[in-house]
């Protein structure tokens, strides 16, 4: 008994210090993660000269940063202002006019290294394989986990089997849709001045944001485009929930709590997943029994995803699984959504402001189509058009910064990146930067890219990457101004629009770079 005693308590101790060895560990690591690493990877950086606020523990700069954007979202500008940086980035703005342009800021206990160099953010975006994309807060990956957060062999994969379907020649196909759809939204502008005399106040932007869904739901899905219509109000409602939760620093585990919000991202996650498999699944079906391939995003993406798997020998491996089809689709909803409505929902804007430049864009329009429906061909020598639109990505690029992430010590530009850095590329910056551009940077002028985007950034592109740049660049930018192109040119044939004294300039980034308050127009019945 005795001995039957010692044996329990052997046992009894064991567990004990095993508890005891794995709460010291786990502390350590905590520790480690939300201190000790922090400020060891700090003193790496001010050793080299690179300046920003001291750590501060487990919140780095997030506090600070959320107040001065809750701030400046509560503030107007003018538009004829030139406070359009600061008040989208006013954080960083501060930092770096404080810091200088080799300065870090802390994205919770992560150093986020400002990149504002068009000589660096080429290096960068050029070697894709060693600076890679940041790892998605698992939240974010609920609204699309396809190319665009891949990396490596699996990118590659995914680009190659993607790319067919945004070769011009392919696009070509979609501009009927891109027609029929503009055609919708001019009429229901038109059915509104019909009940004035002439002209009347539209708030432009809820309809540019339809516009475009409209347009990716017809050019990805075709006759199943009711389908993508249902798409996109829950893609809608998941952002506003997304960027609600990664506005805080990421917990691990907090998304498994059953939270509301957390039940509700799930929800309409799950429901999309099904409302898409229900497309793949019939489109499939359709391919088997010998259907004539489709001329729509996905119609080509299955059809390039089969080929690659019988070239290889018929390995399924070497083709992209059906769940990562449906984060594909996903991907080509939110990103061919939201970039080209807010493309146009600015041009609108910087051409009701500036009357001269809307008037020489319609009167190309109407030189090369008169009243005709645009085609392909006229769209693509739109070259005043092109210049505007070239601006309006330069001042209110979608996207006003990129990320990567460093994996191992790297050498850039002379410094030495310890892992686990960010790399923060600043492209409003860099778009605003009066050394690249001129002391006229903030100015509207659309003669800058007269003869390209390369002569308007001194030979250096990287100065210019509203679509990214280097082998990532956006696989969908020839898509966007396409459309673009369709709905200006569209719009210019039948009005002219000027800013309403209703009007509230107020951009601000939503995840990307939105009008607050709305676009409110007097459009006038040409």
């Amino acid at each position: 008994m005795e001995k039957i005693n010692e044996s329990s308590g052997a046992i009894g101790c064991g567990i004990i210090g095993l508890v005891l060895l794995s709460l010291i560990w786990g502390s350590w690591r905590i520790l480690n993660w939300v201190w000790l690493r922090p400020k060891k990877l700090e003193s790496c950086l001010r050793k080299q000269g690179l300046t920003g606020n001291s750590y501060k523990l487990f919140f780095g700069d997030i506090k600070e940063d959320s107040a001065m954007n809750k701030e400046a979202s509560s503030t107007r500008i003018s538009i004829s202002d030139d406070a359009v940086p600061s008040r989208v980035l006013p954080f960083l703005h501060t930092q770096i006019s404080n810091y200088g342009k080799k300065s870090f800021t802390w994205f919770g206990p992560i150093p986020s290294v400002n990149i504002v160099d068009p000589e660096l953010v080429k290096e960068v975006l050029s070697k894709n394989f060693k600076y890679q994309k940041a790892k998605s807060n698992p939240f974010v990956k609920l609204l699309a986990n396809g190319l665009t957060s891949l990396d490596g062999e699996q990118w590659a994969k995914h680009r190659k089997i993607i790319n067919p379907a945004f070769h011009m020649e392919k696009l070509k196909h979609m501009v009927p849709a891109f027609y029929l759809c503009c055609s919708e939204m001019i009429n229901k502008w038109e059915n509104n001045i019909a009940l004035t005399e002439g002209s009347c106040e539209v708030d432009v932007w809820p309809y540019l944001q339809t516009l475009t869904s409209d347009v990716i739901s017809r050019a990805a899905f075709g006759s199943n485009y009711e389908d993508g219509g249902k798409i996109f109000k829950l893609q809608k409602e998941l952002v506003v929930l997304i960027i609600q939760t990664v506005s805080t620093v990421y917990i691990p585990g907090w998304r498994f709590l059953p939270t509301k919000r957390n039940r509700r991202m799930k929800e309409i996650d799950k429901e999309i997943h099904v409302t898409l498999s229900v497309i793949i699944d019939r489109r499939m079906k359709a391919m088997k029994e010998g259907e004539t391939s489709k001329d729509d995003l996905l119609g080509i993406l299955l059809e390039s995803n089969l080929r690659e798997i019988e070239q290889r020998g018929n390995n399924r491996k070497d083709g992209i699984t059906i769940q990562e089809v449906i984060e594909e689709c996903k991907l080509f909803y939110i990103a061919g959504q939201e970039t080209t409505s807010i493309l146009l929902v600015w041009t609108m804007i910087l051409l009701s402001r500036h009357q001269n430049w809307q008037q020489r864009a319609r009167e190309e329009v109407l030189q090369i189509f008169g009243n005709d429906k645009p085609n392909f061909d006229g769209l693509n020598r739109l070259k005043i058009v092109t210049m505007i639109l070239y601006e309006v990505l330069r001042l209110y690029p979608p996207i006003v910064g990129l990320h990567r992430v460093v994996h191992e010590d790297m050498k850039l530009g002379g410094i030495t990146l310890p892992k686990g850095v960010l790399l923060s590329l600043q492209v409003m910056l860099l778009h605003y930067d009066r050394e690249i551009w001129g002391e006229d940077v903030k100015v509207f002028k659309p003669e800058r890219f007269s003869e390209g985007v390369l002569k308007a950034t001194k030979n250096n592109l990287a100065s210019f990457f509203p679509f990214s740049s280097g082998p990532r660049v956006c696989i969908g930018q020839n898509f966007a101004m396409l459309e673009a192109k369709m709905a200006i040119a569209m719009i210019l044939q039948q009005f002219s629009f000027e800013l309403s004294p209703s009007y509230t300039h107020s951009p601000f980034t939503m995840g990307t770079l939105q009008p607050q308050y709305g676009a409110h127009l007097i459009l006038h019945k040409l």
